[in-house]
């Protein structure tokens, strides 16, 4: 999958007939997991490289949709999705990106926790986020099954990015709860349909096998669980993720901040990048990644 080009048109002229001036509900009308974006029915989601995009990019974003998190989903409809690809375009920090959005729950309750779109590269991906269940479910378990994630990246996708010129592609698990402790072997294989190790895998081995092909980020919304408990958040994250877990004041931000995220790890300066976007923006992104305010020195010559 991933033919064709994202266009700031397609996604306006999209917007204006299904999601501006209408509710959450009304934008995602799924009541249950279909079965396109079950994990356990598909093999492979699959980021090749074709005329239209000759150097493709893998680029997963894995949303917490549980309680308040559905969100996420929204906004990345709203505003996010057109924001983040049309800044890949323009600021070229990585070529010709493919996407995919996964939506994550709790393994341990969730009738649905873990969907996952194809990779695409044009406005095609807009109808099948729709199609995700916001389940809203969640355990209050102290916890979600961010893990899911990192699993399906290692061991249901497969990129010409790395398997052509071995470029690891980006995976980014956003959501305001902690991390539990990986999946048991019989969640591994209901989320998956392969049989898992019997004493299942923990975060830290879900994580290490997604790394493999993906440089892998956690963003933490400050809003929900950890707008009270956020050094439990953190706790959880920054051992696993040390350096590569950020925090974002508003989730309006996200596209804005992966996009960031994606530049300074090609390179850039995270002041340069901070900078770079308006008033606003710059400034919820500069708290996220640490950047500092540019220094004025004096003219004394």
């Amino acid at each position: 999958m991933g033919m064709g080009r994202f266009s700031t048109a397609d996604w306006a002229d999209y917007n204006a007939r299904h999601v501006n001036g209408r509710s959450r509900s009304e934008i995602f009308g799924a009541t249950g997991m279909d079965p396109r974006f079950d994990p356990a029915r598909f093999g492979y989601r699959e980021s090749r490289d074709s005329d239209f995009n000759p150097q493709s990019t893998p680029i997963i974003l894995a949303a917490d949709v549980t309680g308040s998190m559905g969100m996420i989903a929204h906004e990345l409809m709203r505003n996010g999705l057109v924001t983040l690809t049309s800044e890949i375009y323009d600021r070229r920090p990585v070529s010709d990106p493919h996407i995919m959005v996964a939506a994550i729950g709790d393994a341990t309750c969730d009738r649905a926790p873990l969907q996952a779109t194809q990779f695409e590269a044009d406005i095609s991906l807009a109808s099948q986020i729709r199609g995700l269940w916001l389940e809203g479910g969640g355990g209050g378990n102290d916890g979600e099954s961010y893990s899911a994630a990192h699993l399906l990246a290692a061991l249901k996708t497969s990129t010409d990015a790395f398997e052509k010129r071995g470029r690891k592609g980006y995976l980014f698990t956003i959501g305001d709860e902690p991390i539990l402790d990986g999946l048991t072997g019989r969640q591994i294989s209901e989320i998956f349909g392969t049989e898992g190790p019997r004493g299942g895998l923990s975060a830290r081995q879900c994580l290490q096998a997604a790394q493999k092909y993906y440089d892998v980020f956690h963003i933490v919304i400050r809003e929900g669980y950890a707008a009270s408990r956020m050094s439990r958040v953190l706790d959880t994250w920054e051992p696993l993720l040390p350096g590569r877990t950020y925090v974002l004041e508003d989730y309006r931000r996200l596209a804005e901040l992966v996009v960031s995220i994606i530049e300074i790890n090609e390179g850039r300066d995270a002041d340069d990048v901070a900078a770079s976007w308006g008033a606003e923006a710059g400034t919820i992104v500069a708290r996220a990644v640490h950047a500092r305010p540019k220094r004025k020195f004096l003219n004394f010559f």
